[in-house]
């Protein structure tokens, strides 16, 4: 690791260090992914970690490339004293609105953690349910590293899931574009109309929606 690395990953841990200073030990990370997609579901990870995280190439999941993201997922759940998924469908999703179900998947990655917490920092959104102090970081996946790790664990999951989407329903090109609203996507749902993966109370497909898909 270069000296310029080492002080990226550094700097990447004031919020981690000052949560440290308190007397916290356990400090846990948590993001979401999947909130912009026209498909899939929306997925949360949450990880707990005893020690700094000073693992080379660990950012933002959005500025790691695909390969490299892949290989730190697995760095990272071996480097952490626990970490979980939690996700909300896509019924969850219609039927709450993207921001609940957010949340929600957020819940179930913390209730599904073997350790907890006793410090939590999130990006952007406090989770309610959780009882311990916890500080809410806007753009937390960028400047938090427990939270940087959540999501690319978050991200690696999600992407394999899509993926696993994509077999099922080849007309869309899901391991490509990831649910997202892309160029593709939109042809093949104007030729094909929307599957069961896709948000149906999202406006994009209901006005590219045809009678016959009864999106009511």
């Amino acid at each position: 690791m270069t000296d310029a690395e080492r002080r990226r990953l550094t700097r990447l841990h004031h919020f981690e260090d000052a949560a440290r200073r308190k007397g916290f030990t356990l400090l846990g990370g948590i993001d979401e992914v999947g909130v912009g997609p026209l498909a899939g579901p929306v997925v949360a990870a949450c990880v707990v970690a005893d020690r700094p995280l000073m693992l080379e190439g660990l950012d933002d999941s959005k500025r790691v490339k695909p390969q490299r993201r892949t290989m730190l997922a697995e760095v990272i759940k071996a480097n952490v004293v626990a970490w979980a998924i939690g996700q909300a469908s896509v019924a969850e999703i219609d039927a709450l609105n993207i921001r609940r179900a957010s949340m929600l998947a957020m819940e179930r990655a913390i209730a599904g953690l073997r350790e907890s917490p006793e410090y939590l920092l999130s990006d952007a959104f406090v989770v309610a349910s959780f009882s311990g102090e916890q500080v809410a970081v806007v753009k937390g996946d960028a400047k938090c590293a427990t939270i940087a790790a959540a999501s690319i664990v978050a991200k690696v999951y999600r992407d394999r899931l899509l993926a696993e989407l994509g077999a099922q329903y080849p007309h869309y090109g899901f391991a490509e574009h990831k649910g997202y609203g892309t160029a593709r996507h939109l042809a093949a749902l104007r030729e094909h109309g929307p599957c069961d993966a896709h948000r149906r109370t999202w406006a994009p497909i209901r006005s590219l929606a045809r009678p016959e898909y009864d999106l009511a």
